[in-house]
């Protein structure tokens, strides 16, 4: 039991590369759900992109005001 649990931890067809800081992770273990095979977590993704995903999806615009 423990060679197939080593074998499931290590299986590298999981492994990625941090675009941004090059660190390897598995991508099945990222805490980003939008883009975990891109970035190894969320300080990386808002370095590089100036924001996160997550942040604009959850991104409520107001109307804009109309001009009297």
């Amino acid at each position: 039991m423990a060679t197939e649990n080593i074998a499931f931890i290590s299986d590298q067809a999981n492994i990625k590369v941090c675009r941004r800081c090059g660190l390897r992770y598995d991508w099945r273990r990222s805490p980003s759900s939008s883009l975990k095979m891109t970035y190894c977590g969320s300080l990386c993704e808002q370095a590089d992109l100036g924001f996160t995903i997550e942040a604009l999806l959850r991104y409520d615009r107001q109307p804009a005001a109309i001009a009297a």
